[in-house]
């Protein structure tokens, strides 16, 4: 049994070896090239319920962007707080924002696609950004940064979309590290030919690429996946690019408790449950082997003999698997995380095998 076990885990970190090495090297040793600003008009689309605080720090950002041509659609879906109060006040101050309110529907109540939809209608420009109420972007260069990716083939952008440091939390590197290695995941995919998700805080394309596939349509009834679910659907190799340039990230403000997380990863997680199959199959494989890794590592050197072998595969796997996610996140501005790495692997495979067997018994259902 010990034998078969041992050339399991040969077999896994054969696997990782795949995955960390071929797959994610394409982003992780990608050379940064130099971005050609165009100026094609962008409108930048913000959906927002219940977030005053937020927006009144954030949309002013987004209001002084250096750019030469955009508007900004505000979409307020019905917000109880002052939200449409701020946005109000905002359109009368910004000539290049448009507001948009959503009132409470029956048919769609608590829906973002829905919200979002009456906005991408709303826009007046062919070229659409995306950004979430609690998002900023890290520079005035942001809309240069990731329009300058759009050519005639290339009218979907995946960008990044970060969270914010909060000293001492390992809660945060935790979160930061999971956004990290889902992010190298799916630019990673992107550049072999094969998107299968993007972030809304951070997601550009053209709007035509949006009725191409009828817009939500065909997810209208599952509450979150207006971003990862369109560009499963909607994401080719000849359609889709990225954009990491460090002036084209987003940052989010962080959840501060392990319950609110929770709660947003059960969420995502139930998400992508809906991918294409070979989009589901490629993460699954991926997140058994990072399971089998650490459950065969425990196994194999409690009763293996041959202990200096293990050990030397499990510094191998460590090896490889360090080099590349240190490189993809000095590209993505994540280096700290990188200190911390086995351990906030170990937990995040822990609560992640937590959230898949909470999620088969209760869905999550509304987005706000």
């Amino acid at each position: 049994m010990l034998t078969i076990i041992f050339y399991l885990f040969i077999a896994i970190v054969a696997i990782q070896f795949f995955y960390y090495i071929i797959v994610f090297g394409k982003f992780a040793y990608i050379k940064s090239t130099k971005s050609n600003p165009k100026r094609i008009p962008i409108s930048v689309i913000v959906c927002a319920k219940n977030e005053a605080e937020n927006v009144a720090k954030f949309i002013p950002l987004l209001a002084e962007q250096d750019y030469p041509n955009f508007e900004i659609v505000l979409i307020d879906d019905a917000s109880s707080d002052d939200t449409l109060d701020l946005f109000e006040s905002f359109e009368k101050q910004y000539p290049n924002i448009k507001l948009v309110k959503v009132k409470n529907n029956e048919a769609f109540w608590g829906n973002k696609k829905f919200a979002l939809t009456l906005g991408i209608k709303a826009a007046k420009n062919e070229y659409l950004l995306f950004t979430d109420a609690d998002c900023y972007p890290i520079s005035k260069d942001w809309i240069k940064e990731m329009s300058s990716q759009f050519t005639l083939e290339k009218t979907i952008v995946l960008g990044y979309g970060a969270y914010e440091k909060i000293a001492g939390s390992l809660l945060n590197k935790i979160i930061r590290f999971e956004t990290m290695l889902t992010a190298v995941q799916y630019f990673s995919w992107a550049k072999i030919g094969s998107p299968y998700m993007g972030v809304g805080r951070n997601l550009a394309y053209k709007r035509e690429e949006f009725f191409n596939v009828n817009g939500f349509i065909d997810h209208m009834k599952i509450r979150s996946g207006d971003d990862d679910l369109f560009i499963n659907q909607a994401a080719s190799r000849k359609n889709t690019t990225i954009c990491f340039a460090p002036e084209s990230f987003t940052y989010s403000l962080p959840k501060k408790s392990f319950k609110e997380w929770f709660v947003q990863k059960r969420r995502h997680i139930s998400t992508a449950s809906f991918y294409k199959p070979f989009d589901r199959i490629q993460l699954t494989v991926f997140y058994i082997s990072q399971l089998l890794f650490i459950v065969l590592s425990i196994i194999l050197l409690a009763f293996l003999h041959q202990w200096i072998i293990v050990l030397s595969l499990i510094g191998f796997r460590y090896l490889f698997t360090w080099i590349t996610l240190g490189f993809s996140s000095g590209k993505l501005k994540e280096k700290d995380v990188m200190y911390w790495f086995p351990i906030i692997e170990i937990v995040l495979i822990i609560i992640q095998l937590n959230i898949m067997i909470t999620t088969i018994f209760s869905k999550p259902v509304h987005w706000k």
